[in-house]
């Protein structure tokens, strides 16, 4: 299934008026939901919504831009397009691995892109946040400094906090990454193990103007929860991290610990005044993207519902949640009328619980959840799919689920259950033929979910 197209031609859906020639609902659904998925990544894509929320370059100082994130490589290229050719522009920013969009890298520009891991940092991204780190240092008062973050930021900014190893780092975020917790509580033990996020970035430009831009992939859009705020003031606290840490069982070096029980790695708090004078855009949203979805959606002649573009949980109970209201709408045309689109976002969560854990991602894990409790429910067909383009680690964004679904996988001899079990999404869909694999985004606003009800 062609479920998205690629940078280029999503940048030319960005901001469009609603087309009318998607794919029929009822004659080719997989279409139709692959149309909504693209119109909601395009309207994520920073090629034309960064303008608007550029800075004017300074009178007298220079412009460093500083970021990370998944959308990094394209928010990069996207002001170095923008920025006046006469004005001076430079600066550093990390993106995952194959995330720098493909014309930028065949002719990088002003902004120097480069490569890292994700979702547990890597040797790569710790260069370059120690280069970073470096390039805040001397800025004047004239300066500006233009910080481009998006989520995944967390894992690509690396700089543990005074006494931790880079294996610490990493051994915490797998730690977390299984726990099932959220992504806020996540973040909230990374910026307070970290050197540089939970505004000690904006600190470290000290006294120079601090502009953030912004590409939401958490619940509520909170920018110190993006990409753990780097550049922003911090409510959280070393208590809110350890309780974090004791709630979901994760060990920690017994450095990390003394410097959470003792305050040592304490963040900077609103009201600080290194974060006077800055200014934060948030240049992306969820809830647009949904949106977006939706008026292409009713453009088509198909009613469309947004749930909410913050919902949490396990992936697979959202699954069955959904499923739930799906059956509802297609048994007794309650709460909406058929046909319909349902729409979501959100992070769900997945807590790893097998000893073997298979191949799969979050969403794929809704998909599996939501097959079984649909149980080849007539009429209703789902698409889940990560807005950058990868479910997990896997090569995949999401996949489909149909009336058939489980009938095929039993013809293959394919359990969905113990596969479920196993977090084994990936070979499940993909021996159906059912991933949805438009390769890497080059943005970042977190789950996608439609469910059309014919």
């Amino acid at each position: 299934m062609r479920a998205a197209s690629r940078a280029s031609e999503n940048q030319q859906m960005e901001n469009a008026p609603a087309r009318t020639d998607v794919p029929s609902a009822r004659q080719d659904p997989r279409g139709f939901l692959g149309a909504l998925y693209a119109a909601a990544v395009a309207r994520a894509l920073p090629a034309q919504t960064i303008g608007a929320h550029l800075p004017a370059p300074p009178a007298r100082g220079r412009t460093l831009v500083l970021g990370a994130g998944k959308a990094g490589g394209a928010m990069a290229a996207a002001v170095d397009t923008l920025w006046p050719a006469d004005k001076p522009l430079s600066g550093l920013v990390v993106t995952r691995y194959d995330h720098v969009p493909p014309a930028y890298a065949a002719r990088p520009g002003r902004i120097e892109v480069v490569e890292a891991r994700h979702p547990v940092p890597d040797e790569a991204g710790l260069r370059a946040t120690a280069r970073i780190a470096q390039l805040a240092q001397g800025l004047t008062a004239d300066d500006l400094v233009l910080c481009l973050i998006s989520g995944g930021g967390s894992a690509l900014l690396s700089m543990p906090a005074p006494g931790l190893t880079l294996a610490d780092k990493q051994a915490i975020n797998k730690a977390l990454l299984h726990s099932g917790a959220a992504i806020d509580e996540m973040n909230c033990v990374r910026k307070h193990l970290s050197g540089i996020k939970g505004g000690r970035l904006a600190a470290m430009c000290a006294p120079a103007r601090v502009v953030t831009l912004l590409i939401s992939d958490v619940p509520g859009d909170a920018p110190e929860v993006i990409a753990s705020g780097p550049t922003v003031a911090d409510s959280s606290t070393c208590a809110d991290a350890l309780a974090i840490l004791r709630r979901y069982r994760i060990d920690i070096p017994a450095a990390a610990l003394a410097g959470l029980e003792s305050g040592a790695f304490e963040t900077p708090k609103p009201g600080d005044a290194i974060f006077a004078g800055h200014e934060v855009h948030t240049i992306a949203t969820p809830q647009q993207s949904l949106e977006a979805a939706a008026a292409l959606a009713r453009a088509a002649g198909i009613d469309a519902h947004i749930l909410g573009d913050d919902l949490e949980g396990e992936s697979r109970e959202v699954g069955k949640v959904h499923a739930a209201l799906a059956r509802a709408v297609a048994r007794r045309g309650q709460p909406f009328a058929r046909p319909c689109v349902i729409l979501s976002g959100g992070e769900t969560t997945v807590t790893v619980r097998h000893p073997q854990p298979g191949r799969g991602g979050r969403a794929g894990e809704f998909l599996m959840g939501c097959a079984l409790a649909l149980q080849g429910q007539p009429g209703v067909h789902v698409l889940a799919a990560d807005t950058d383009g990868i479910d997990g680690i896997e090569s995949n964004a999401g996949a489909i689920v149909t009336p058939s679904t489980l009938a095929r996988a039993q013809a293959l001899g394919l359990n969905a259950a113990a596969m479920l079990d196993r977090h084994d999404a990936y070979p499940f869909f993909e021996a159906l033929g059912d991933l949805v694999v438009p390769g890497p985004t080059f943005t970042n606003v977190n789950d996608f979910r439609a469910l059309l009800v014919l």
